[in-house]
């Protein structure tokens, strides 16, 4: 397939270019998480280009995702959602190379998981996890985007990045956060779907170089108001 002409429209943008297109196949991202919110990443993420996606869940395809997790169909229902998530975006694009982490992201891979990649996007669902991502991250020196939703609501950001700030910088109170039982709340479908999106164009802004990356910066949306807010921290 003639990759000039699959990225054509994004080549003709100034701020990405062939040298923009160019850094993107050379790069690699860890999607860690690949439900509501790495669902969008991933699939813009690999339409975008990135060389080399790695994809992290120990969860498995259920009925109830279907609402939110746009890559997957009801045919799939059961199967472990990485092994799903990478036949969807291989199929949607062969020359992006994919590694799958069926075991998710834990304590005992996550440096090893994480040095191997130049970005991660953090799409998971706890706070045990998010912080794992943020000691990983400054331990092997590597940035990562955050997403999170509730209801109507989500936020991103971009930490240990240029500015160095980190997510437990944001959220300091760690043991009372990770404390918390694990609960089900509803959410519109259409909102992981507009903050993972926002989540991988973050990503896409930091490997290639251009625009304002939410670096040290927290955007916060409401879809039921169209409120947003960006915050320095």
């Amino acid at each position: 397939m003639d990759s000039t002409e699959r990225y054509a429209r994004q080549t003709m943008l100034r701020e990405i270019g062939p040298e923009g297109q160019r850094r993107l196949a050379e790069a690699s991202v860890l999607v860690v998480g690949v439900g509501g919110l790495g669902s969008p990443a991933a699939l813009y993420l690999t339409g975008a280009g990135v060389g080399r996606l790695g994809l992290a869940d120990p969860d498995r395809v259920s009925e109830s995702n279907l609402q939110r997790q746009t890559l997957y169909t009801e045919s799939q229902i059961g199967r472990p959602k990485t092994e799903a998530a990478r036949e969807r975006l291989s199929a949607f694009c062969s020359q992006t190379r994919f590694t799958c982490y069926d075991e998710g992201l834990t304590a005992e891979n996550a440096r090893e998981v994480i040095e191997g990649y130049d970005l991660v996007v953090d799409c998971c669902d706890n706070f045990p996890t998010r912080y794992l991502i943020d000691d990983a991250c400054a331990a092997c020196g590597k940035p990562w985007v955050h997403g999170s939703i509730g209801e109507f609501q989500g936020q991103v950001a971009l930490f240990n990045g240029r500015s160095g700030r980190r997510y437990a910088e944001l959220y300091p109170d760690r043991e009372a956060l990770c404390a918390r039982p694990r609960t089900t709340s509803g959410v519109l479908g259409t909102v992981p779907g507009v903050i993972g999106t926002l989540e991988a164009s973050e990503a896409i802004k930091w490997i290639v170089g251009f625009g304002e990356p939410l670096d040290g910066r927290l955007f916060t949306l409401d879809l039921k108001t169209l409120q947003t807010e960006i915050i320095t921290f």
